[in-house]
């Protein structure tokens, strides 16, 4: 009740709904008030009050509990079903065309006419056609619909982290980079004639051998003094110059994908805490986020002044779809808009394991989780890059080669519906058994194994 004008139970008994109190036979049910919904489920009755907290009738008295129905399976909406319940236990409705979460109105929404249950989050479409998706503090962001399936660009998917600075000369690398079978390999590079002349000696034997050369372009929001830039202009113009000048070295040797930045969200004068998932934009710095933003726009137009047809990311880590967001809208984190806004031809991420499953990642506050690359594919239409996973420096080889055999095949399964491009492993040689796969040309028989055969198990088509 509602839409029950009444309920009766296996007793017999008679509920009903008046006045914002339940009655059982006509009497008040022991202490009630500002009840919104009755529920008979499994046997037993439940109620929920305005504030959205259920309870359950024991036979005397009310005790606290979560909704009994549970989460509502993954793709649900409204209409045909007449409720959705979140991961949270919220209830989510839709009444003449405005949504309602435990009976309050979420944001500012009319002529909705599909109420969607996806991914973890909740989605909207109205009757324009147009689709939105509730961010965490509750408001409305454009995207796509979430349920398309698309299938990434074939020929990129396995790849892998290397340093300029390798003692590998670039025949050997292209060498190493055949022998797994892989076809990406990341690594990053600045304006300095050190790592940019190490990198076009790279491009050069990779576009040879006809391997994918993925570049970071690795600055920073500092200066050569380590202070941070004094102004969103300045940082667009040391960006700008920066990526001009590798791209400028790279482009005859066939490199057209760059990353633009490293983890710069989770710079310690940007997130305010690095505990933090960063799916509230609220999580990030006001006062430097200008400086970010310039960076990274200067190396995006940078590289386009360049090479027009290039295509450019930005690196994100944890969950950070709060900095993510922000940026695409131009937005800061107080809240206020209007501002230049970041476009990326590519969404770059890291996942390490500490920081939870992409699938089903967990928001600020260990929250329930959501679809990472899926929420991306809606909200930015662009080819989804894991440029750096791995699990922790801590763990065994035994623990790490199993590790890359399930993560493996949880982004191949994916690559077909979620436009995952690649997934590029951290690292080639860390120089100890942190996190390599080799050290100085020496194997670590179990997680290059378990790399190689996956690899050889599963073409990338």
């Amino acid at each position: 009740m509602p839409p029950a004008a009444s309920i009766i139970d296996k007793q017999g008994n008679v509920w009903t709904l008046s006045g914002g109190s339940v009655y059982l036979n006509g009497v008040k049910a022991g202490n009630n008030y500002n009840v919104t919904l009755v529920l008979w489920y499994g046997g037993v009755i439940y109620h929920q009050g305005t504030g959205g907290q259920f309870y359950a009738w024991n036979g005397s008295t009310w005790t606290a509990c979560n909704d009994p129905r549970g989460t509502s399976a993954d793709g649900t909406t409204i209409p045909s079903a007449d409720y959705i319940i979140d991961k949270t236990g919220a209830v989510w409705t839709l009444v003449n065309g405005v949504i309602y979460r435990n009976n309050q109105t979420v944001g500012n929404t009319y002529n909705v006419s599909l109420l969607l249950w996806y991914g973890g989050k909740i989605w909207h479409c109205g009757t324009g056609g147009q689709f939105y998706v509730c961010n965490d503090v509750d408001i409305w962001l454009p995207c796509n619909d979430p349920r398309i399936v698309t299938a990434a660009t074939a020929g990129t998917f396995y790849g892998i982290n290397g340093h300029y600075d390798y003692r590998y000369t670039p025949a050997q690398v292209v060498s190493i980079m055949k022998n797994m079978g892989c076809s990406t390999y990341r690594v990053g590079c600045i304006d300095d004639p050190t790592s940019l002349n190490a990198v076009v000696n790279l491009a050069q034997a990779f576009h040879s051998a006809g391997l994918t050369l993925f570049v970071l372009i690795d600055l920073g929001i500092y200066d050569s003094n380590r202070a941070i830039f004094a102004s969103e202009s300045i940082a667009y113009d040391r960006g700008r110059s920066c990526a001009a000048t590798v791209a400028t070295a790279l482009a005859p040797y066939g490199v057209t994908m760059y990353e633009c930045g490293n983890e710069l969200t989770r710079e310690s004068d940007i997130i305010l805490d690095y505990g933090n998932a960063g799916t509230k934009v609220v999580d990030f710095n006001n006062t430097n986020w200008p400086i970010m933003r310039g960076v990274m726009r200067g190396m995006i137009d940078g590289v386009k002044s360049v090479q027009p047809a290039a295509r450019c990311g930005v690196n994100f880590c944890v969950a950070d779809i709060g900095a993510s967001d922000a940026l695409w809208d131009g937005m800061q984190p107080d809240g206020t808009g209007g501002y230049p806004t970041v476009r990326w031809d590519m969404t770059t991420w890291h996942n390490y394991e500490v920081c939870g499953d992409i699938f089903n990642l967990g928001c600020d506050g260990a929250g329930p989780g959501f679809d990472l690359p899926t929420y991306c594919k809606a909200r930015y239409d662009a080819p989804f890059l894991l440029t750096e996973w791995n699990t922790g420096p801590e763990q065994t080889e035994t623990y790490r080669a199993t590790y890359i055999s399930s993560k493996f095949a949880e982004y191949f399964n994916a690559r077909k519906t979620k436009n995952i491009q690649s997934v590029m492993y951290y690292e080639l040689d860390s120089g100890d058994q942190t996190y390599g796969l080799m050290i100085d040309g020496a194997i670590l028989s179990q997680p290059y194994n378990a790399f190689t055969s996956f690899i050889a198990g599963n073409p990338d088509t």
